[in-house]
C-alpha cells in the first residue's frame, strides 16, 4: 500500500485532483465540473467530488492509502478551513469546506488559495528547493501570489495575506473581476494583456492580425505567438505589461528581500517576452541595496499539473509540521 495525499483544486469551472507521494510522483489525476450539481449546493458537490476521487483511485494499479488532503480554492482561509464569498464560485457566503469534506476522509486537511498552493508546490517539488524566502506569481485569468519567508508562507492575522493581484496600480484605471478600480491583475494577467492589446490597437495605426480577432477569440498565447513573429503590437503589450509587473515586483522586493521570483501560469509561457522585460523594468526601478540579488524564474512546476501538486503539497507539509 502506497501512502499518497490527495491534491485538490476547485475552479470555477472546473475542479482538478490527484494522487501524489511525498516525493511528488503523481500516480493518477483527473479534472471534473465544478457545476455538475446545482448551483450553490455545497453538500451535493462535495459528495461528487468524492464519488469522482474513489472512482480515480480504483484505475490505480496499486493500492492507495490517503493519509491527507490540501485543497486550494479562491478566497481559501488557511487558518478557518473555509472558503470566504469566492467571487468566480456558486457557493454563498462562508463555506467550511474543510469541515464538509473530512465527513469522506478522516485525514489532516488544509486549505488554502491557488497561488499559495503552488508557492508550497514551488518550495517542495520545484525550483524553490532549498529557498527560505521567495515569491510565486500566478499570471492566469488574474494575478495571484505566495509569499514565503523563513520557509513559511505569509498568511497574515485573517489568512488572506499576499493578494498582490489587488494592489493598486492605478485609481482611476482598470476596473478589476472584484469591481475594483486599477488593481494590478486588470493589466498583469492573460486577461489583462488582451485588454492591453485592444487599447493599444485604438492608439497605435500598424498593420497587425490582431485587427481581425474579436476580445472573447483573442488568447495570450496567440498574443505569444504574434510577439515572436514581431507584431508591433504583440511586442508593445508585453512591454507595457512587464513595465507594470517589473515596477511592482521592485516594490515586493524592497519589502521582502526575496532570493527569487517565480512566475507560473499561462502568460509566462511567453517566456523571454515577459521575463527579459519585467526583469530590466523591476531593476531600473529597483532600491540600490537590492539591485542585481533577485532572480526572475519559470517555475518548475510548469510542465506538471501545478495546482494539484501544490495542493497535495500543502498537504504534506502539514502531516510533516501540523499547526
Amino acid at each position: 500500500m502506497k501512502n499518497v495525499a490527495l491534491g485538490i483544486d476547485i475552479g470555477g469551472t472546473n475542479t482538478k485532483f490527484g494522487f501524489v507521494d511525498r516525493e511528488g510522483n503523481m500516480y493518477a489525476e483527473t479534472s471534473v465540473s465544478t457545476v455538475k450539481t446545482a448551483p450553490g449546493d455545497v453538500d451535493a458537490y462535495l459528495k461528487y467530488v468524492y464519488e469522482e476521487v474513489e472512482k480515480l483511485r480504483e484505475t490505480v494499479n496499486e493500492e492507495l492509502n490517503i493519509v491527507g488532503c490540501g485543497i486550494g480554492a479562491p478566497n481559501g482561509n488557511y487558518f478557518t478551513g473555509t472558503i470566504e464569498y469566492a467571487p468566480n464560485l456558486t457557493f454563498q457566503g462562508v463555506v467550511p469546506i474543510i469541515e464538509l469534506f473530512q465527513k469522506y476522509y478522516d485525514v489532516p486537511m488544509v486549505l488554502t488559495n491557488d497561488a499559495n498552493a503552488a508557492a508550497i508546490g514551488e518550495m517542495i517539488y520545484g525550483g524553490a528547493k532549498g529557498m527560505k524566502n521567495f515569491i510565486m506569481i500566478t499570471l492566469g485569468t488574474g494575478l495571484g501570489s505566495g509569499f514565503v519567508v523563513n520557509g513559511d508562507l505569509i498568511y497574515g492575522h485573517d489568512g488572506f495575506a499576499g493578494e498582490m493581484g489587488h494592489i493598486m496600480n492605478n485609481p482611476k484605471g482598470r476596473t478589476c473581476g472584484l469591481g475594483r478600480k486599477g488593481c494590478l491583475e486588470a493589466y498583469v494577467s492573460a486577461t489583462g494583456i488582451k485588454r492591453t492589446v485592444f487599447k493599444l490597437l485604438a492608439d497605435m495605426t500598424e498593420e497587425t492580425p490582431l485587427r481581425d480577432i474579436t476580445f472573447n477569440d483573442l488568447t495570450a498565447a496567440k498574443i505569444t505567438e504574434l510577439a515572436m513573429q514581431g507584431d508591433p503590437v504583440a511586442d508593445a503589450a508585453f512591454d507595457y505589461t512587464a513595465e507594470l509587473l517589473g515596477r511592482k515586483l521592485s516594490d515586493m522586493v524592497a519589502i521582502f528581500s526575496p532570493q527569487a521570483i517565480f512566475l507560473l501560469g499561462g502568460l509566462a509561457k511567453a517566456g523571454d517576452f515577459l521575463f527579459k522585460p519585467t526583469k530590466k523594468y523591476m531593476e531600473e526601478h529597483m532600491f540600490e541595496i537590492f539591485k542585481n540579488k533577485v532572480s526572475i524564474l519559470p517555475s518548475a512546476l510548469e510542465d506538471r499539473n501545478a495546482a494539484v501538486s501544490g495542493s497535495s503539497a500543502l498537504a504534506w507539509k502539514e502531516i510533516d509540521s501540523p499547526r
